[in-house]
């Protein structure tokens, strides 16, 4: 029987001033959230069988032969415009192969792998690769081979667990069954599998912890502890020494156990865990204004620049989402009038002719509801407009689109380009498809939410 990895408990060994804790606290909660609600959400979907979201173990791919639902509730801002397929990687005993099939040049598709951290650290997909197909190895920062015959890349992360999304477009309703045909011809495999080689030996099974829940994430000093869990799984990256070094002083760190030896501790700490949330809310408010878009909060290491609280930001506002040069994600928070969008009020967006998000491959525009930001129930069960809608869509006289945005009926004449809101708060994300450089370059201005009522 393989051994398992156990949570080794070992309390910090020096004693600091609270209020010096207490600000190491603040930066090491802005740096493990993404890595803590990225477990959370893999715990779910790989290590719990009782979950309802659950999808399937380790390095198995999992597809979903349909778009999300309100009824998916995970992953927050998730989008409904493509077809998820999943697979997470453990990559400690050895690579994993991925295959992908040959792809009609007109359908979108790609693959995002996300780290521990939740970096994008690469792609493989039409704007990335291609639509041609091929096998691409993953590799975890142990392994130290050559390229394999048959290999069209290699592939390396800097951490031991990876998640990889796959997103296959789907045309419309009837187009399902074709999605389905391309989804059962993605293949995942070990390496030796695919080489036809002796299995090396199994990693040790993974005692995993329990995850937080998203209100305890908040709040719980116990956060830090699964920090202390997933670091076991991520080498120090050179850039992170001295700040490892700093966590370690309230006992952050691979294999470590929290400091909260004293009330005096345990208030710092969580005075600390605060102090993040009102740093990110000032953030909220500089993305809201327009001053930061969604393209600065995702991407590789080297892209944010070791940006903590960006890599925050980006998991509260939409974990997973895309590297700007794959998707970027202009997002409706506030109307024309700087008021926070409400089901209480109307609103439109009017699209000038000739003057539609500029793709490469579709872009939509899909309703979350607030404070969940998870997809928005409603009586025709339309979560999003897109641009393979654009044939049922009613342009205005002049050849333009106007849509509407109210959690009632516009009408029957309007209603093919309603999107339905909730009663309360809610955010519109656009997303654009593998952009193009105007949209990239800021040449291309998203039109305004005007409220009408």
């Amino acid at each position: 029987m393989i051994p398992a990895l156990r949570f080794t408990s070992a309390l910090a060994q020096t004693s600091i001033p609270p209020e010096e804790a207490r600000g190491i606290a603040k930066e090491a909660y802005i740096y493990g959230f993404p890595m803590v609600d990225d477990y959370r959400i893999e715990h779910a979907y790989f290590v719990d069988t009782k979950s309802p979201e659950y999808k399937g173990p380790w390095n198995h791919l999992v597809n979903i032969a349909r778009v999300y639902t309100p009824a998916d509730t995970a992953i927050q801002s998730a989008n409904s415009d493509t077809p998820y397929s999943f697979i997470g990687l453990d990559l400690r005993a050895e690579p994993i192969v991925l295959t992908v099939p040959p792809i009609e040049k007109d359908r979108y598709f790609s693959i995002q792998f996300i780290d521990a951290y939740t970096f994008n650290f690469a792609y493989i997909g039409s704007r990335a690769t291609g639509n041609d197909g091929g096998s691409f190895l993953i590799a975890g920062p142990g392994w130290k081979g050559e390229t394999p015959k048959g290999v069209k890349e290699v592939i390396r992360s800097e951490t031991e667990l990876v998640l990889a999304a796959y997103r296959t477009q789907l045309f419309n309703p009837d187009d399902l069954d074709n999605v389905k045909k391309i989804q059962a011809e993605y293949k995942a495999e070990p390496l030796s599998k695919f080489l036809d080689q002796t299995a090396p030996a199994a990693a040790p099974a993974i005692d995993f912890i329990k995850p937080l829940s998203p209100g305890d994430e908040r709040t719980s000093p116990e956060f830090f502890n699964i920090v202390n869990f997933l670091l076991q799984f991520c080498p120090t990256d050179p850039s992170e020494t001295d700040l490892m070094a700093r966590f370690a002083k309230i006992g952050v760190g691979a294999g470590k156990t929290i400091n909260v030896s004293s009330p005096e501790m345990k208030v710092a700490i969580e005075q600390g865990m605060a102090d993040a949330w009102a740093e990110l809310d000032d953030l909220r408010k500089q993305i809201d204004a327009g001053k930061i878009t969604f393209g600065e909060l995702f991407g590789t290491r080297e892209y944010l620049k070791n940006n903590y609280l960006y890599r925050m930001g980006a998991a509260v506002l939409g974990i997973y989402g895309n590297s700007k040069q794959e998707a970027m994600y202009p997002v409706y928070a506030v109307d024309t009038e700087g008021m926070k969008l409400d089901g209480a009020s109307k609103y439109t967006v009017h699209f000038e002719a000739g003057e539609l998000p500029p793709v490469h491959a579709f872009w939509s525009l899909t309703m979350y509801e607030l404070p969940q930001s998870l997809l928005v129930a409603n009586p025709i069960n339309r979560y999003l407009l897109n641009s393979p809608m654009l044939p049922q869509f009613v342009k205005d006289t002049d050849g333009g689109l106007t849509f509407y945005i109210q959690n009632e009926s516009p009408g029957k004449d309007k209603e093919p380009n309603w999107l339905p809101a909730p009663k309360g708060p809610f955010v519109i994300a656009m997303r654009l498809y593998w952009p193009k450089p105007e949209a990239l370059d800021g040449t291309w201005k998203q039109p305004p939410m005007k409220r009408s009522t």
